[in-house]
């Protein structure tokens, strides 16, 4: 029996089976080694925990602390973040503890077991295609996954030297290359502050950081502001590195069209109003060979969602997952950490990471010490949750963005559907939702799984009306060879012993023919 919401410790757990046990489950096993799943992880094996921490990656560190390879030598990999210190310590607690980093792991399932333990289905490898996958088991969960990009599209989004405001971070940090020469960076959100810092700071041409929606609405909660004061220092220190760079800002604007044969060459940059309608006659053309476009991220939930954890709505329309005071889902012993709950910088991604690590602590070793660092942890989780929530509906998406649409304008890429098709079948065919819409027009049913179109799909099949946010439910958090499905384990033969199970993660092997 687990405890409730209000209770870490809860009712007692099964017994922890010995360490030296044959198939041994670990403790925890945390999926995702950025900064909340690291801190999730470090936390928990100081506290007496075997911990297994999965990530696709061979470094640790996630998206927000994505570093250059050691081949690639570079002296400081730390001038491109904020808060490295943070990070670098995690990282040394990481190596000093008991905690099994499995690099390269693509979890891709989970699976509830009759014993009450969890079963994770993983492929291995750089990029998921070494012959072994592999089952981890583990009493307790803790979900960091993350976050990827939400994409609007706009004529020309498809052509080459287009990439995601996160990508051509991602781009520098970890291979030390740019997008281009010159490179506008555009969309909503103060990603984009970073980003543009970051690019001229590196040596790119930044013609122009243009942002949709503003930052007026920040204003109306001093309250909130007041009680995050660095997240005004470090807007400060993006704004200042953008003036001594020579950025010109313009706010309340949007990329509305990208112009190129082979590649981009220039942009039109036109004014929006209050719901992101271009204002006629304001357009203008800059040219540019690359554009860095990022209009706010989305929870990556897959896996939560999958085995019935709740959601809730966010400001910007995107979902969450619904997690109590001690970052619990409504799963019991599935916990979540960092960008799962709502997007909100790596500082609540490590302030929930901790909380979620000691709360999981508690429960399974039946400890209530550290009740007031706990206490402590959540008051900062809730300030900083508080200007996530501030930061999320300040650059939510205006409903009149489909405007930028030509009939023409690819809305999934994957399966090269137009936005024409998109809107013949809400008009002609009836379709009210994404999923219909995806039935009739095969939108987000390509590579991605919705995940680049999700958003204009439902803002498409809404006509007008308040979208529904994107579905997150999908089969498999990761493409699966069918060879790797045909070899998941079954139950044993007849009279044949069950295949054991290890803390390092089993074969999936196919069961002998009876």
């Amino acid at each position: 029996m687990t405890g409730s919401a209000s209770d870490p410790q809860g009712g007692a757990p099964p017994a922890p089976p010995a360490a030296s046990a044959p198939g041994a489950p670990y403790d925890l096993l945390v999926v995702g080694a950025g900064a909340a799943g690291l801190a999730g992880a470090v936390t928990a094996a100081e506290r007496g925990l075997a911990v297994a921490l999965a990530d696709s990656s061979e470094q640790t560190g996630g998206q927000y602390y994505r570093h250059p390879a050691p081949g690639l030598g570079a002296n400081r990999p730390e001038a491109l973040h904020h808060g490295w210190s943070a990070f670098a310590d995690l990282r040394r607690r990481l190596a000093a503890g008991r905690v099994d980093h499995l690099a390269g792991h693509h979890v891709w399932s989970l699976v509830r077991e009759a014993d009450g333990t969890w079963s994770a289905h993983a492929l291995t490898g750089p990029d998921g295609t070494a012959d072994t996958p592999v089952r981890i088991r583990a009493r307790a969960l803790l979900l960091a996954t993350g976050a990827y990009e939400r994409h609007l599209p706009f004529p020309g989004w498809t052509l080459p030297g287009v990439v995601g405001a996160g990508g051509a971070q991602a781009m520098l940090k970890s291979g030390l290359v740019l997008p281009g020469r010159r490179v506008v960076v555009a969309g909503s959100g103060p990603l984009l502050l970073a980003v543009a810092s970051s690019l001229a700071a590196a040596g790119a041409r930044v013609p122009a950081l243009v942002e949709a929606a503003g930052y007026l609405r920040y204003g109306r909660a001093p309250r909130v502001l007041a009680g995050n004061p660095r997240k005004a220092v470090e807007a400060l220190l993006h704004t200042a590195a953008l003036v001594r760079h020579r950025v010109p800002v313009r706010l309340g604007s949007a990329v509305t069209e990208v112009h190129g044969t082979d590649r981009v060459e220039a942009v039109t940059v036109a004014r929006v109003d209050r719901a992101w309608r271009p204002v006629p006659g304001t357009g203008r053309r800059i040219a540019c060979d690359a554009l860095a476009v990022g209009h706010g991220l989305v929870p990556q939930i897959d896996l939560a969602v999958t085995v019935g954890c709740a959601t809730r709505a966010r400001p910007d329309g995107t979902l969450g997952l619904a997690l109590d005071d001690h970052q619990e889902s409504s799963v019991p012993g599935l916990w979540a950490a960092g960008e799962t709950g709502g997007v909100g910088g790596a500082e609540l991604a490590r302030t929930e990471g901790e909380l979620a690590g000691r709360a999981i602590a508690a429960r399974l070793l039946g400890d209530r010490a550290g009740a007031g660092a706990a206490a402590g942890l959540r008051r900062r989780r809730d300030r900083l949750r508080a200007f996530a929530d501030l930061m999320s509906a300040a650059h939510a998406p205006g409903p009149g963005w489909p405007e930028w649409l030509t009939d023409g304008t690819d809305v999934c890429r994957c399966e090269e559907v137009p936005a024409g098709t998109v809107r013949a079948a809400v008009s002609d065919l009836g379709a009210r939702d994404a999923r219909t819409v995806k039935l009739l027009t095969r939108a987000g049913m390509g590579w991605c799984q919705g995940r680049m179109c999700g958003t204009a799909v439902s803002c498409l099949a809404a006509a007008g009306a308040t979208p529904e946010p994107p579905a997150e439910r999908r089969p498999f958090a990761v493409p699966v060879p069918l060879a790797t499905l045909a070899a998941l384990d079954g139950p044993p033969p007849a009279g044949g012993p069950a295949e054991p199970s290890s803390r390092q993660g089993v074969p999936c092997r196919p069961d002998p023919a009876p």
